[in-house]
């Protein structure tokens, strides 16, 4: 498959919004000023301003004195630049690379994009009734480069579609500019009179090379003592034109490795549409995985509305997984958070976490059991992107006595723990995150706790144990020892209790640090 490119041509980009936001100012010519050495100049001009001979560059002034009528407005700084930001965030639906090519156009990368449209004259039709629709008026072309593409949207006629192989005919009747050079070698070529690309395209490289070769550039020869060139040279330009040298994007946002898109030819509404979409991106997505020896730790959906609007969904899984049908089910429980409004016209799934995956041989005559049983995971999952992502925890041993600082969270269900579970002496199932003060009742010096008033509440104690002692770890943190005691109320209910301190220290106090449930 060949390389496709898109170029999409604003010229009145600026004109066209304050048109859009302004509706009476679609049918005035209208141009935009700014201040340059003390004088208002027109920097961008709308159809009707230019179809009276009014051209950027001109004094605002001087416009105004050869059209009375003439609507001027203060330009924005920036604004170009904002808009087609925001244009190329908006056409990831038609591609999934999409760059901005100077101030007032678009560069799409639609490689294997158009035969989604059902070809390329679809696809170009498309793009320019969205935005027509919008209030711009755009050129869009489509060649196997993107020279060729660029000169066909701004200098070509009607037919903006160059198929495969051919751009170097439809570019021999192009003026020399259309070839993305500087204006001083355009001009150059155009004293010559070498005025169309056919004058001179089939002139030997090495002679144009003499003529028309790379200006080194002062400034960039004494940065870091570099030799540097300013525009690229015609011979680059044409060869790039013709596809002889590969020519590159800067996308404004490269796609993410794990990416895989789904366009409709039809507006999808229905959640059974939805549904279908999923299914159909997740078996691609995941058989790529698989093969790579990859899983899927957190993915996104994003739906792309015809509105412009993008609803999103996000998931995760405890495990590294590429089970699609699993992946499936849990995306299956956010379908009705997803408005589809007037239709959704692209799916986009996303892996943004992925993971080494290898399948766990299992043990012959013996079922995988324990965390290492994919059924387990799956079903955490499920749990878990039910009732939210912090509901369900795992926690590992940690190297100290204190016992705040004895367990800590697990990053996932994989990770081995560094040590071993103390067991020689009883701890609570749920330890508080903060000691809670008691008041106690309690003999001295080491007897246990004979009752004590937890939230208010009075528990008299029938079975108790104790004390255990543990120090505080002086190496992290000074302060007082504590008594542990593990105590039973006459309900029943178990509770972890300890004394802070010596009992013949008077500022001694009681808390309750966990619960035997």
């Amino acid at each position: 498959m060949s390389n496709r490119f898109a170029t999409i041509w604003f010229p009145y980009l600026k004109t066209d919004w304050f048109s859009v936001r302004q509706p009476n100012l679609i049918n005035e010519p209208l141009v935009l000023v700014s201040p340059d050495h003390g004088r208002m100049v027109i920097t961008a001009a709308n159809k009707l301003a230019k179809g009276q001979s009014i051209q950027t560059g001109m004094v605002a002034a001087d416009a105004k004195a050869m059209y009375p009528s003439l609507t001027v407005i203060d330009d924005r700084p920036g604004l170009a630049e904002q808009l087609l930001n925001r244009m190329a965030e908006w056409c990831i639906r038609f591609s999934p690379a999409v760059a901005v090519d100077g101030d007032d156009g678009l560069i799409l990368d639609a490689t294997g994009c158009s035969h989604l449209w059902g070809g390329d004259t679809t696809y170009v039709n498309d793009i320019t009734e969205r935005f027509r629709k919008y209030g711009y008026t755009v050129r869009v072309a489509i060649a196997d480069t993107i020279g060729a593409a660029w000169a066909m949207s701004r200098f070509g006629n009607d037919k903006c579609i160059i198929e495969s192989g051919q751009q170097s005919t439809a570019l021999l009747y192009l003026p020399a500019a259309a070839l993305r050079i500087d204006d001083d070698t355009a001009a150059r070529l155009n004293k010559l009179g070498l005025r169309q690309i056919k004058d001179f395209i089939g002139m030997p490289r090495s002679a144009l090379r003499r003529r028309f070769g790379p200006k080194v550039s002062k400034q960039r020869r004494t940065e870091g003592g570099k030799m540097g060139t300013g525009d690229e040279d015609l011979v680059t330009r044409i060869n790039q034109a013709l596809g002889i040298e590969e020519e590159f994007i800067q996308p404004i946002h490269s796609p993410p490795p794990y990416q895989e898109r789904l366009p409709c030819l039809e507006p999808i509404v229905t959640a059974t549409g939805i549904e279908i979409a999923i299914q159909r991106l997740l078996e691609v997505l995941c058989k790529r995985l698989k093969q790579e020896g990859k899983g899927i730790r957190t993915a996104v959906l994003k739906c792309y509305r015809v509105d412009s609007k993008i609803e999103q969904v996000e998931i995760g899984t405890i495990r590294a997984s590429h089970h699609a049908e699993h992946l499936f089910r849990l995306f299956e429980l956010k379908i009705s958070s997803i408005e589809p409004g007037l239709g959704i016209e692209l799916f986009l799934l996303e892996a943004t976490k992925v993971e080494d995956h290898s399948s766990l041989q299992e043990t012959i005559w013996k079922s995988a059991g324990g965390l290492q049983d994919e059924r387990i995971s799956e079903l955490l999952d499920s749990l878990s992107n039910r009732i939210g992502a912090g509901a369900i925890r795992r926690y590992l041993p940690a190297e100290h006595y204190w016992p705040e600082r004895s367990v800590r969270p697990a990053i996932s269900l994989d990770e081995i723990a560094t040590t071993v579970w103390k067991v020689e002496r009883p701890r609570p199932l749920q330890l508080l995150v903060k000691p809670e003060s008691v008041e106690v009742m309690a003999p001295i010096p080491d007897y246990p706790p004979m009752n004590f008033r937890y939230k208010g509440k009075l528990h008299k104690i029938i079975k108790a144990d104790g004390p255990e002692r543990i120090e505080q770890e002086w190496w992290l943190e000074q302060g007082q020892h504590r008594d542990y005691y593990f105590v039973e109320d006459d309900q029943g209910c178990r509770y972890w209790l300890f004394r802070l301190g010596h009992y013949d220290d008077v500022s001694y106090q009681w808390f309750v640090h966990g619960l035997f449930v």
